[in-house]
């Protein structure tokens, strides 16, 4: 295993751990069994890091939809199912950076830099989406900004209350309940509510 990918390993586990709050690049490099300055040589700052962390180490969702493939109704049962166990796990990284105004506006100004944060999913469904009304696959009517936004909302609300519900050691979300936070969007996108 290279040491990127230690480095990795090392950021998810001390991230879940701790919170991104409560991580140091010290103590990411300290798990990883490697010196601080061989961290930086592999990421520029913790913001990067985490951004590494998002996309390799948690659960993918919003990449593998894509217009004109599958039914619109199973890509998004099947993307609702990822983000919501990608926010089962994100929460507990991101939770102690939401308590802390200061660190949270850092936070964001860093991610700017990388195009990166929370509303990028809901813009790359809404583009989908979008796509998909294009192509005569979902209603000429449906609000695609709208429709990403309740969706992903749901889909944070959802992962938020099954961590609390159940701990972090908790089971994953069933594929059943991404189902039925589906089920309601889907007239909206002009299918019939069982589609």
């Amino acid at each position: 295993m290279s040491a990127r990918e230690r480095i990795l390993d090392a950021a998810a586990e001390v991230m879940l751990e701790r919170g991104m709050a409560g991580t140091t690049t010290k103590e990411i490099a300290r798990a990883a069994g490697y010196s601080e300055a061989l961290l930086y040589k592999h990421f520029r700052d913790k913001e990067e890091l985490l951004l590494h962390v998002m996309h390799h180490r948690m659960p993918a969702f919003i990449d593998g939809v894509v217009a004109g493939e599958g039914e619109v109704a199973a890509n998004l049962a099947a993307l609702a199912h990822r983000a919501l166990n990608f926010y089962l796990r994100a929460f507990p990284m991101m939770a102690s950076m939401v308590s802390q105004p200061k660190l949270m506006a850092a936070t964001r100004e860093s991610l700017r830099k990388y195009d990166a944060g929370p509303r990028v999913p809901v813009d790359r469904l809404a583009a989908y989406l979008r796509a998909e009304r294009d192509a005569g696959r979902i209603a000429a009517g449906a609000d695609p900004e709208a429709i990403a936004s309740l969706f992903m909302g749901a889909c944070f609300q959802q992962g938020f209350l099954h961590y609390f519900a159940h701990g972090p050691d908790g089971p994953a979300i069933p594929e059943s309940d991404a189902r039925a936070l589906v089920a309601p969007l889907l007239p909206a996108l002009g299918f019939a509510p069982d589609s």
